[in-house]
């Protein structure tokens, strides 16, 4: 995903502009450069997925979606590989590469040349009880077989069907969770570091990474302003 500047590539036989906030699809064992279009420099950020990985998200059904055109603009997609990109700040848990890898072979299915169906538009029962069952353990890591075994599907249904009902992934949803129980430690009197470790975060400066990505300000300055 190009973040500032202009990202040139020679791609199929043809030189590619991508501007910020066009996502770039480079399929396996297509030759490409890259550089900068401009002299003010160009940042961006890059996922690689392993191609079994989307095969498997697609139940195993068809190739790998062929993305013609390299440079997509999709609002949405480009929003939640942002998410996704930004979660790799941490090294991420299996749940949040269940749900990324679902994202992105969504997204390339709805610009790939042979245009496939998207998954069912409907929800299942279990979605509810994975939801809860998120709630009720948000201070650990849950697996997405936890999550499978509750709602008997598998965990790229499970990520499309929760997103569709909550508008936002299971581990995202975790992580709320884990903020909003800092927080009221955190209201009650318990410090940063008790507060970050009894929410389920791995030490206090993940927990002020994710705090101040979601609020804007850091949980200090948010304890600051509650007291004020």
């Amino acid at each position: 995903m190009t973040l500032s500047g202009v990202q040139t590539f020679h791609y199929r036989g043809a030189l590619r502009a991508s501007l910020p906030g066009n996502v770039i699809v480079l399929h396996p064992d297509e030759l490409h450069d890259g550089a900068a279009g401009t002299e003010t420099g160009l940042v961006y950020r890059m996922i690689y997925v392993a191609p079994e990985r989307i095969v498997e998200a697609q139940g195993g059904k068809g190739g790998l979606p062929f993305v013609a055109d390299p440079v997509v603009s999709d609002g949405p997609f480009r929003r939640r590989l942002g998410e996704a990109l930004a979660q790799l700040d941490d090294e991420p848990c299996e749940l949040a590469v269940s749900g990324i890898v679902a994202m992105i072979t969504d997204g390339l299915r709805r610009h790939a040349d042979d245009r496939q169906a998207t998954a069912d538009r409907g929800l299942s029962a279990g979605i509810l009880a994975c939801r809860d069952h998120l709630t009720g353990h948000c201070t650990r890591d849950v697996g997405s077989g936890e999550l499978e075994a509750i709602a008997g599907l598998d965990r790229y249904t499970i990520a499309r069907q929760f997103r569709r009902a909550f508008g936002t992934s299971p581990h995202r949803y975790l992580v709320m969770r884990r903020l909003d129980r800092a927080r009221m430690m955190m209201r009650e009197g318990t410090g940063l570091a008790e507060a970050a470790f009894g929410s389920g975060f791995a030490d206090q400066a993940h927990f002020t990474r994710h705090f101040k990505a979601t609020y804007g300000m850091t949980p200090g300055h948010w304890l600051a302003l509650l007291r004020a």
